[in-house]
């Protein structure tokens, strides 16, 4: 997790997940409510990129999302709003995630759900694959194994997840999407921004 330079985490030893946000706890277990509010700014930031990435979608497949067969690797704060918005379209949605659980409570949701061991196997099957996960997952055996036309959207920052040279190598088309926020709902990402820095003020006695 990264931190600005005045939330250091040396003075953190634990972070809880509760709902759908992380808290981190001091070493005396009590919550930082101050950091709470910083780490509610990607929470909130996922819901813009989620619409942004739906629309890029939209625009650039020659097919609806309705029925379309959908993979969303990374089940994080992104991949929980994305997925069920896209299932909600119509979209055959699974979840590629390393965890137990992320794979679990995207069982819950109504979605497939598929470990990342082996990611190759079975990528032949989706017409569209967004990526949420900021390091490499997709590469060139995962790349190579893509249905001819599939589309790839890489949401994640940098360093993104995909390797770009085997794409291109291979002749697979693929978005990296970077910043849609800012991009495709400015006056809301910025009232995010806003609402974040209120809340750490007010939270902090400034």
């Amino acid at each position: 997790m990264q931190f600005p330079p005045q939330c250091s985490n040396r003075a953190f030893v634990d972070e809880i997940d509760i709902g759908n946000q992380s808290f981190l706890k001091d070493k005396k277990g009590r919550l930082q409510t101050s950091r709470l509010s910083f780490l509610r700014y990607p929470t909130a930031n996922a819901l813009p990129t989620a619409e942004g990435a739906i629309q890029i979608a939209m625009e650039e497949l020659p097919i609806t999302l309705h029925d379309a067969r959908v993979l969303v690797v990374g089940f994080g704060r992104l991949g929980r709003t994305l997925a069920p918005r896209l299932r909600s379209l119509g979209a055959r949605v699974w979840v590629s995630a390393r965890r137990y659980e992320q794979r679990a409570a995207a069982e819950c949701m109504g979605l497939g759900s598929e470990g990342v061991d082996g990611l190759s196997d079975w990528l032949c099957s989706y017409d569209i694959v967004f990526n949420t996960v900021p390091a490499p997952v997709l590469g060139v055996e995962e790349l190579a194994a893509l249905k001819e036309r599939a589309l790839v959207i890489d949401l994640a920052s940098r360093p993104g997840g995909v390797d770009m040279d085997a794409a291109a190598a291979l002749g697979v088309r693929v978005i990296w999407a970077l910043s849609l926020p800012g991009k495709v709902a400015p006056v809301t990402s910025g009232r995010y921004i806003k609402d974040t820095v209120y809340h750490i003020m007010e939270e902090s006695n400034l």
